[in-house]
């Protein structure tokens, strides 16, 4: 078999292909399977390139007899680790010949593999976030049925319990269900103008209840000046309730939370006209460790202090989405201590500066 025939029909493979003859050796690959392996690896046994059993074994067996078979390849390149589903194909040059060369085909599946990881690891940590009130609930059931049927001090305890517990549950599935909308509404960039001073005025008179209640005053710092920008109010309102709720809880009893906006013809982080809300509190802060997980679902920061507060441990993940719906970002820094604040910045048209 001609290799420079190999190496054009390599060529026209849009994935990462190499070829390998009957005495073991590569003689051809395209593009991508140089970028994979290296270019030095043409001409020397696979062997001494690929490095795992079960692809030699794969090989092995398809050049003796000539059968087609599949298997997996892990690629770890700077740290980042890429899977690949691999496709073991037999051509045999000349029906005298009694062994054939093999044609590698490898499907990068990273995406795929991390998507099932994700939504195993989503099933399981909503299992467990449902299954603790759930078994709590249980066992007062039980015992309000049983031992404690004509015990009114019993009662009296267990049933402010069960509501809580029923309101957590209740709280998590309203999170999933708005998680689940605004995955859905992500890629549709919203149409409608609003007024962002008015989305958040109408969000602070909702809260301050709330902070006045815990001796907390959000000290608001708004222009005068109405600001007209396309988005959604009811997801920003959502996304301002969020943030300032977790400003009100976390950042210390007593101590003040500041609502922040600011406009700037061109942004650094946009690199265009934008619209900066900060959410500041002055509570102990969180440790840098933390700050890039924050977003993640089910991910608390204190899983215990976030239980009680009431914390799902979604409502991050359900802000990022709609920030990324409107086309924005979202930027968190805290020092330990100090306090937390999370930005919020939003593009805006040039003409609404005017």
């Amino acid at each position: 078999m001609q290799t420079e025939a190999i190496k054009l029909v390599l060529d026209a493979i849009a994935m990462p292909t190499v070829a390998v003859d009957a005495f073991e050796q590569i003689i051809a690959m395209n593009k991508e399977g140089e970028a994979l392996f290296g270019a030095h690896a043409l001409n020397r046994n696979y062997k001494t390139m690929m490095r795992q059993p079960s692809v030699f074994e794969t090989i092995e067996k398809t050049l003796l007899d000539g059968k087609d078979r599949d298997t997996s390849f892990q690629s770890t390149v700077n740290g980042t680790a890429t899977s690949y589903d691999v496709s073991c194909r037999a051509v045999r040059p000349d029906p005298q010949f009694p062994l054939s060369h093999v044609i590698l085909c490898f499907k990068d599946v990273t995406d795929i593999n991390q998507a099932g990881q994700m939504r195993r690891d989503f099933v399981a940590n909503v299992s467990h976030e449902l299954r603790t009130p759930l078994t709590a609930m249980i066992g007062f059931i039980e015992t309000l049925a049983g031992p404690a049927r004509d015990d009114p001090k019993a009662r009296d305890r267990f049933l402010p319990i069960m509501q809580g517990e029923a309101q957590r549950m209740n709280r998590l599935v309203g999170e999933l269900l708005s998680l689940s909308r605004v995955e859905v509404d992500e890629r549709v960039k919203p149409r409608d103008l609003i007024c962002l001073n008015s989305v958040l005025r109408e969000t602070l008179d909702a809260l301050n209840p709330l902070a006045e209640k815990d001796g907390i005053t959000i000290e608001a710092e708004l222009p005068e000046k109405p600001l007209n920008l396309t988005g959604d109010a009811d997801q920003l309102r959502q996304v301002f309730t969020n943030l300032i709720e977790n400003a009100i809880k976390y950042g210390g009893e007593g101590k003040n939370v500041t609502l922040r906006m600011s406009i700037s013809e061109r942004d650094d982080v946009l690199r265009g006209p934008g619209c900066r809300v900060d959410v500041i509190d002055y509570g102990a802060g969180i440790a840098a460790i933390h700050l890039p997980r924050l977003t993640e679902r089910f991910y608390r920061v204190d899983d215990h202090r976030s239980r009680e507060l009431g914390g799902t441990g979604l409502g991050l993940a359900i802000v990022k989405h709609i920030i990324n719906r409107h086309r924005g970002e979202m930027r968190i820094s805290s020092t330990v201590g100090q306090g937390t604040t999370v930005s919020v910045i939003l593009p805006v048209e040039a003409s609404a500066l005017r």
